[in-house]
């Protein structure tokens, strides 16, 4: 092809052109580039080589220009906004103080704990790392006091903290419904069950296995028990405040009076409001939380650029078109491809962050989608709950290392993946589920106003 200064863009079949570029990129990966350098390192040899030389640079500048100035994406930020202001205020450990009183003697009380408080948090933060990290943290000393097993301490601890991908408001999720280019509102709204029956699967084994096996986490004095009026009275005060923050988010989206971005606003003004009804709300708060909100989100809009711009090599080099004619001509169900693109996204999972697994595929998956004709949101869901399963899956998983790094020394890189198969065997359930009833999916959002 010829560009109008008459410069000769580079011909080559698409298989190799998609080799190329991604192989380089997987290279960048695994010898420490970061990410969003990864991606701008690779984007500016393919525009420049693909695209003609200055001509291509300048289509990149508008391409990564164009990626981060959606109003979509505004979401992402408000969302981190929000889980910064709750844990570093303090707000989301009376919760969990408060979710410990109801468990009373129930067998693998901590590790339930674990898994309430991750799916709890998961309404304030759609960051799996941080709420692995603060969950590991608080808990893993006190579950070794008590005599809990390696296995059955950081095992819940990676379960809760991944279900932060399921339960909206998912930072994660608003990010691979933006670049997937299909409703974020629906989105969100769709992965609401799916996130609930995760983790009443991985509670449900938690007490099945403990009962089974008490030494697996044994039973201990409570001390003095709350009477219920107490419990009632504590979770009047610091669970069902949180219940008015996820209707802020969630419902007003269902309900259809506001859009994602507007949803997100309310629900940071509203845990602004919490911190100062509870008389926690300081300067200090404010700095730290609007730092690390900026600082991840920053990051996340970095990776966007980069993301997007591969996208548009991949679209104009033909390597989108000729994977997409590949895919809809082998000789394969479309569960099939479906069940091939998911394991990928596994493989992925076992040495690449969870954003990074989305810009590196959503790309090349979505246009495979749209001819198949399957429902993104249905798909998209599956893709969320795969890429948790990729934060989780020994050796590599990010999770695991994020876990075993908050644990004290005697818990072995051994016990870490010991501890995740069980919940990724409960994660396998729920993508069976999925894939047998897809309505599981797509009901919510046939709902909405």
């Amino acid at each position: 092809m010829e560009n109008p200064e008459g410069r000769q863009a580079v011909n080559m079949e698409w298989w190799l052109v998609l080799i190329i570029l991604l192989g380089g990129l997987l290279f960048l990966f695994f010898i420490g580039v970061p990410v969003a350098f990864a991606f701008m390192v690779i984007n500016i040899i393919g525009f420049f080589i693909f695209g003609g030389g200055e001509p291509g640079i300048i289509s990149l500048i508008l391409s990564m220009y164009a990626s981060v100035t959606k109003f979509i994406l505004l979401p992402i930020p408000l969302f981190i906004l929000m889980g910064e202001v709750m844990f570093l205020s303090g707000i989301a450990y009376n919760m969990m103080d408060t979710l410990d009183k109801w468990f009373g003697r129930l067998p693998g009380r901590l590790s339930l704990l674990a898994v309430g408080s991750g799916a709890l948090f998961s309404t304030l933060s759609g960051a799996s790392i941080a709420s692995a990290a603060m969950l590991g943290s608080v808990l893993v000393p006190e579950m070794q006091k008590r005599g809990y097993k390696n296995e059955m301490t950081v095992g819940p601890i990676m379960a809760g903290g991944t279900l932060a991908m399921m339960i909206p408001p998912s930072a994660l999720g608003v990010a691979l419904a933006a670049i997937g280019q299909f409703s974020v509102g629906d989105f969100l709204i769709a992965i609401i069950i799916p996130g609930c029956i995760l983790a009443m699967i991985k509670a449900l084994y938690i007490v099945l296995r403990c009962a089974m096996r008490p030494d697996l986490a044994p039973a201990y004095e409570l001390g003095k028990r709350a009477s219920f009026s107490e419990k009632i009275n504590l979770t009047l005060r610091y669970v069902f405040p949180l219940v008015f923050i996820v209707f802020l988010v969630v419902g007003v989206i269902f309900i259809g009076v506001a859009t994602p971005t507007e949803a997100a606003a309310l629900g940071a003004m509203g845990c602004f409001i919490l911190c100062i009804i509870y008389g926690k709300l300081r300067w200090e708060i404010v700095k730290k939380s609007v730092g690390q909100a900026a600082r991840v989100s920053v990051m996340m809009l970095m990776i966007f650029t980069g993301s997007s711009a591969f996208s548009e090599i991949l679209a104009f080099t033909g390597a989108t078109h000729g994977l997409v004619e590949l895919a809809a001509h082998l000789p394969l169900a479309p569960i099939y491809l479906i069940i091939s693109m998911l394991l990928v996204l596994v493989i992925l999972g076992t040495f690449m962050e969870s954003l990074t697994m989305i810009m590196v595929t959503i790309g090349i998956y979505m246009p495979i989608i749209h001819t198949l004709q399957i429902n993104p949101i249905w798909f998209g869901t599956l893709m969320l709950l795969t890429i948790e399963m990729g934060q989780i899956s020994p050796p590599f998983g990010l999770v695991l290392f994020v876990v075993k790094g908050v644990s004290p020394d005697n818990v072995t890189i051994g016990d870490v993946y010991r501890g995740s198969i069980p919940f990724l065997c409960c994660d396998f359930v729920l993508m069976i589920l999925l894939l047998i009833f897809p309505r599981l999916t797509l009901w919510l959002p046939s709902l909405m106003g």
